[in-house]
């Protein structure tokens, strides 16, 4: 008998819209009867974005945990604190498809009216490459701050290389799942990067992610680079859209320092690509190094965006410092279209 989920619109204590829902799914899913939510996962992000919540952090819990919606909550709460009632009522209005409201409103017509800090220059290699660096993207006591608690919560001293190879259950490769700390909101909250992606989205109305961060050291024989090399995080089977990443660097980042590294224009060529490909071939599998990657350099403070079309990965550090970064990027508002009770 199909489960029936509750609608996007029904809310508990916290008022926040689509978690009852969500909550249910993974109820269902636990006991092996996985109701069809299809076109919900970008609802989903939205949703732990606006409540700064990893998306691999909350579907964590909830497949282990959470028996009751009000121990969800709870969870919630205890991991990011009480909502933001300013991002409630903004999700609130985008889940019943309403107008933003007035405050929200005009603090995005604020950033649209900005002065761009993208030059026309920076455009055009967006649209001809499908990458852009932001210079200077947050202030020097910004970085220096993310730098320190990244550090901190790995265990590692810059001036000890051999602390920089400690284990951790919070590492993971070079990612880090370090999420919620005022450090890393900075770069959330920064009117600057949300007016660099307001600009290559066409559009203010965005959230940004509540992602990791990274600590990328020097490879060594007992540490050998563990990827990730270049790869999509999309469904390449699923209808493709529009899509942004970034990565922020927290140190200088030469092109040997385990550079992001994409195929740069790779976003005009990929759907004519995956048609050449036999059915049943994972596009994952291919070369893709053969199709033109490219290590992008950067100096402390810069944002890379790239087109979420192109392949991309981190590559071996073969230098003498880690590379530190926060993953960060903007993505556009949606509201509930099938997300209803059922």
């Amino acid at each position: 008998m199909p489960v029936s989920l509750p609608s996007s619109t029904e809310t508990g204590a916290l008022g926040v819209p689509h978690l009852k829902r969500m909550w249910a799914f993974a109820v269902a899913a636990r006991s092996a009867t996985e109701p069809s939510r299809p076109g919900e996962e970008r609802l989903d992000h939205q949703v732990l974005n606006a409540l700064g919540i990893g998306l691999h952090q909350t579907w964590e819990y909830l497949m282990h945990n959470a028996s009751t919606f009000e121990a969800f909550e709870a969870w919630i709460v205890a991991t990011a604190g009480t909502p933001d009632p300013f991002n409630v009522e903004r999700l609130r209005a985008a889940v019943h498809r309403e107008p933003c409201p007035k405050v929200a409103r005009a603090w995005l017509d604020a950033i649209e009216a900005s002065p761009p800090v993208l030059s026309d220059a920076d455009l055009a290699h967006w649209n001809e490459h499908g990458y852009v660096v932001l210079h200077d993207a947050i202030t020097e006591a910004e970085r220096q701050a993310a730098v320190k608690t990244i550090c901190a919560h790995v265990g590692a001293d810059l001036e000890d290389p051999e602390s920089w190879y400690r284990s951790s259950t919070d590492r993971h490769g070079i990612m880090v799942e370090l999420i919620q700390h005022p450090a890393l909101d900075a770069a959330r909250r920064s009117p600057r990067i949300h007016k660099a992606f307001a600009q290559l989205w066409g559009t203010a109305d965005l959230w940004p992610t509540a992602d990791r961060c990274g600590f990328h050291p020097p490879q060594r024989q007992y540490c050998p680079f563990p990827g990730p090399d270049l790869h999509w995080d999309l469904d390449l089977a699923a209808p493709l859209a529009f899509d942004t990443q970034g990565i922020l660097y927290f140190t200088d980042t030469p092109a040997e320092q385990g550079a992001l590294t994409v195929v740069p224009g790779f976003h005009h060529k990929l759907p004519d690509w995956l048609t050449t490909l036999e059915p049943g071939v994972d596009p994952h599998q291919q070369d893709l190094h053969a199709l033109g990657s490219k290590p992008i350099a950067g100096r402390a403070g810069d944002l890379v965006i790239w087109h979420a079309w192109l392949p991309h990965g981190s590559r071996p550090n073969l230098g003498e410092r880690p590379r530190i970064v926060q993953y960060i990027t903007h993505a556009a508002t949606v509201g509930m279209t099938t997300a209803r009770a059922g």
